[in-house]
């Protein structure tokens, strides 16, 4: 085809000035930050949630592996009545600093007692008066050789996300129980 013949490139055409709700819809430029904006928020509601369960399970964790290792030594006759009487709470508390910190000997309860037999110990029951954890009775009481014995250890967790307290705690001043309990015939030692 000769130039002469060949056809003329169209223009585009421009679209009729639309109505300025009608512009807003159709532009997409802000949409990314849009959905940022509204996903961020449950996103990272959704990762502290996460965050806050996973490090209370690991507290609960250290608890339970804390008493369940002085269990084996009261068990084993490695650890005295008089031992246990005078030392149990800061015995507890080398195991649980990395948990506690400095303030261990005020924010672990501990039960050591000794019961005829195992369905006695299994009547034993944890209270909580009013949001706070009632150690009426709490003390150290060993048996000797043969005899069941029972240790519960607990702690006042501090829920640290504020969102979260409402759903995790069960104590007053956003705190939640955690403990451990061990229960066990003492050898012949």
């Amino acid at each position: 085809m000769d130039q002469k013949n060949k056809p003329c490139p169209r223009e585009p055409r421009k679209p009729a000035r639309s109505s300025l709700p009608a512009r807003f819809l159709g532009n997409r430029k802000g949409t990314t930050a849009i959905e940022f904006g509204v996903l961020a928020l449950p996103f990272a509601l959704l990762v502290f949630a996460i965050l806050e369960s996973c490090i209370s399970f690991t507290a609960q964790q250290l608890l339970a592996n804390a008493t369940d290792d002085i269990a084996r030594q009261v068990r084993t006759g490695q650890l005295t009545a008089t031992e246990l009487k005078t030392n149990l709470g800061s015995l507890l508390c080398a195991k649980l600093q990395v948990m506690v910190g400095s303030d261990c000997a005020t924010e672990i309860q501990f039960d050591l007692e000794s019961y005829a037999t195992f369905a006695d110990a299994a009547l034993v029951r944890t209270k909580i008066n009013k949001g706070d954890l009632d150690t009426t009775g709490f003390g150290v009481n060993p048996g000797g050789p043969l005899t069941i014995n029972m240790l519960r250890v607990y702690y006042e967790w501090p829920v640290m996300t504020d969102f979260m307290a409402s759903m995790m705690s069960n104590l007053n001043g956003n705190k939640t129980l955690l403990f451990a309990t061990a229960t066990w015939q003492n050898e012949p030692f």
